[in-house]
């Protein structure tokens, strides 16, 4: 596993490029494609506009813009926590219906946001924030209410008497919680809609969270969580305001204004609902662990950090701490040290893949990568499918040369995953590596495409086309995609132009 996959990169966060991104899609799928979203008269506002095939497409096309403007997390065990989470929120809910995508954005601010078909992202500086699991479910459970009460549809059919192009944009806006107090924002976000406009959006949005906020309460009392802890979280937020009175505020208490009224009224709630003090799990302190090692730039000083806490029993949970000082011991390429520390914790959960994982690489970076390729097995076995264990497997058979068996382990897990851009960047790297360019071409352009970056996308397959011993049914295909990309592409140009 690469370091890199422990510690945030330093790239400044771009709220505007995403909006400018978002705006340009949501535009091109309203007036291209054959998307007849003209505003029709629906009735009930609580009803979609979109039908699943089109919400689908948008959901897609909302993803690839997430991609390209905002730094989407790639650590596959991270990755894999936030799924997890709300999958329990969703399976939790029998009224809950329809796919959802949890995701998270490797970014320091506070914040979450929902956007169409089910995507729900959640920024780590959030998850780094929370003190108890509960608070973080409460923020996801929050989320899925606006994807189930249809809140985006809503806010379409609010804005329906105004033009597209300002329905479009107040939409985007709305998508990715940029909808706030800010002058400033409101300003570039509306780009010309008359102040009322944006104030009625505004208005309409708090209605909305204050619906996101009872049903995100059900959700999570339904799945065990403590009720209260919405609540609670909301106040601690509402409580660091007074930090920020001479500069600017969080996201999440921009994006999710807190009021007294607010917070009250969320524990008001929570009292109808049985209350549960449950404990944290496990891969919630692991993540915090993670997030912590990579606040610290530091090697030397995260694995001071981690031992003094050990020592001086500061921590939610001491097994967490014992990782977080094992990977920072890796990190300082301590290795001998950081072994004692991984056995011992395998040791106890043997069925942990943290520490699989861990410790894995720990073998590969000590000369030992045989057996860390090993134990990655064994722990496929046990774990059929996993997509952590998959990428890491997979990333290790490369180092060691075995791209062939890389390739067919990707390629067996592809259908479970066609939209991972992390499952395609291994797959072009392996295809290349067995000899098959044009294949490697092929999965590098799917990359670059779920990535949010249409021109490399088609020259990758162009570049595919021009194998001249390229099968015919292969070549149909590439085609056929190509074809889909190119016409996106003017899809794209010709809203930019207008």
């Amino acid at each position: 596993m690469p370091m890199s996959e422990y510690r945030s990169r330093n790239q400044p966060h771009t709220p505007r490029s995403l909006l400018a991104a978002i705006l340009l899609t949501v535009t091109a799928l309203v007036h291209g494609q054959g998307l007849d979203l003209g505003l029709p008269d629906i009735g009930d506002p609580s009803g979609s506009l979109f039908t699943p095939a089109q919400e689908q497409r948008l959901g897609q096309a909302f993803m690839r813009s997430v991609h390209k403007s905002m730094k989407v997390e790639k650590d596959p065990l991270l990755t894999a926590y936030i799924q997890s989470l709300g999958s329990r929120l969703i399976q939790s809910s029998p009224h809950v219906t329809g796919s959802f995508h949890f995701f998270l954005v490797d970014d320091p601010q506070i914040n979450a946001f929902a956007g169409p078909a089910g995507n729900i992202g959640t920024y780590t500086g959030l998850i780094a924030t929370t003190e108890t699991e509960s608070e973080l479910a409460s923020v996801l459970a929050h989320e899925i209410a606006h994807v189930t009460q249809n809140h985006l549809a809503r806010t379409f059919d609010s804005v329906n008497r105004l033009n597209m192009p300002t329905a479009a944009m107040i939409l985007a806006a709305v998508v990715v919680g940029a909808a706030t107090n800010n002058p400033e924002a409101g300003l570039f976000v509306a780009q010309g809609a008359q102040a009322a406009q944006i104030q009625h959006q505004i208005n309409f949005t708090r209605s909305n969270e204050q619906e996101a906020d009872s049903v995100g309460i059900a959700i999570l009392s339904g799945a065990d969580f403590d009720p209260s802890a919405m609540a609670v979280f909301f106040d601690r937020m509402g409580k660091a305001t007074r930090l920020y009175r001479s500069g600017k505020l969080p996201e999440f208490l921009s994006t999710h204004p807190v009021t007294t009224d607010r917070i009250a009224d969320a524990f008001g709630r929570a009292e109808d609902h049985p209350y549960r003090q449950r404990p944290e799990s496990l891969e919630y302190h692991l993540v915090k662990a993670i997030l912590k090692l990579r606040q610290i730039e530091n090697p030397r000083q995260a694995v001071d950090y981690f031992a003094s806490s050990l020592r001086e029993k500061r921590y939610r949970n001491r097994e967490a701490q014992q990782y977080g000082h094992a990977l920072a011991l890796i990190e300082e390429r301590r290795y001998a040290e950081a072994r004692p520390v991984l056995e011992a914790l395998l040791g106890a959960r043997p069925e942990q893949i943290h520490y699989i994982v861990a410790h894995a690489r720990l073998l590969a970076l000590d000369g030992e990568g045989a057996a860390g390729i090993e134990q990655l097995r064994r722990a496929m076995r046990l774990y059929p499918g996993n997509y952590p264990l998959t990428l890491y497997l997979a990333d290790a058979l490369l180092e060691a040369g075995a791209a062939g068996e890389a390739l067919a382990l990707l390629e067996q897990q592809l259908p479970v995953y066609p939209g991972e851009t992390q499952m395609h960047a291994r797959l072009a790297r392996a295809a290349g590596e067995t000899g098959d360019k044009a294949l490697g071409h092929q999965y590098l352009a799917e990359y670059h495409y779920y990535s949010g970056d249409l021109e490399p996308a088609i020259q990758q397959l162009e570049i595919a086309l021009r194998d001249r011993q390229l099968p015919y049914h292969q070549s149909a295909r590439l085609t056929a995609r190509l074809k889909q990309f190119k016409q996106e592409r003017e899809e794209l140009k010709s809203r930019e132009q207008k």
